[in-house]
């Protein structure tokens, strides 16, 4: 899901009953990975994405970028989208004051503008762990960013999420459009792909950025999508 204000993404919960018809919404669903870069599984999941023709948004650390910068200039090179995912990754991103936040997010860009040149390290952020208050919001989007957070979370972080177990999720809760939260350091995550993907271009889906999603589809498409099974 992605929430331009807090108002959208409380509603989002709270007025599903009210919206309007969400039949017919696009097929495109933008895969987004957490975290990172790390030595061993991006490399791994940068090489999976290229072999299945796959674009994919990255919310980089700028701290573990500064460990790895290679990895951030690989990440580009092969086509992927970088974005913003804090300096630190505050473990409480939701206690942090407006400065806080925004001093947060100037840090990491200007650590990610270092190694890469996207213009989505500027203008998308997510939230570390995904939380956030009507302060954090606004400071980010007073900093000039889209607060991108996801429609489905298939829990891929958990010890007990097996490829198959993160497929069984997909499938059931699937949305058209869809933003699919996943998170890099994870074999499982990887080792998942290939059906994720044949799964969804089965069912007719096309896969894009989260930038080349908010060029083709009105925000509101995206905070409410159509639910579907694959």
């Amino acid at each position: 899901m992605l929430s331009p204000s807090l108002e959208a993404h409380v509603g989002r919960f709270l007025h599903d009953h009210i919206t309007a018809d969400r039949s017919g919404r696009p097929r495109l669903v933008a895969l987004t990975f957490d975290d990172g870069p790390y030595p061993v599984d991006t490399p791994l999941l940068i090489d999976v994405l290229r072999d299945l023709g796959v674009p994919a948004t990255f919310f980089l650390i700028g701290d573990d970028t500064e460990l790895f910068p290679d990895l951030a200039r690989r990440i580009e090179r092969a086509g992927g989208e970088i974005a913003n995912h804090t300096q630190t990754h505050p473990a409480r991103f939701d206690e942090l004051s407006g400065p806080d936040v925004r001093r947060e997010l100037r840090d990491g860009a200007a650590t990610l503008e270092r190694y890469a040149r996207d213009p989505a390290i500027s203008t998308l952020m997510r939230p570390p762990h995904g939380r956030f208050t009507e302060e954090t919001v606004d400071a980010a989007q007073a900093a000039g960013y889209h607060v991108v957070l996801w429609n489905d979370d298939p829990g891929d972080w958990r010890t007990a999420a097996t490829p198959a177990v993160i497929d069984a999720h997909v499938a059931k809760y699937a949305t058209a459009p869809e933003i699919l939260l996943l998170h890099s350091g994870r074999l499982n995550t990887i080792e998942s792909l290939p059906l994720l993907v044949s799964r969804f271009r089965a069912a007719g889906y096309r896969f894009v950025t989260v930038g080349g999603l908010l060029r083709r589809v009105p925000v509101a498409e995206i905070v409410h999508p159509e639910r579907l099974t694959l």
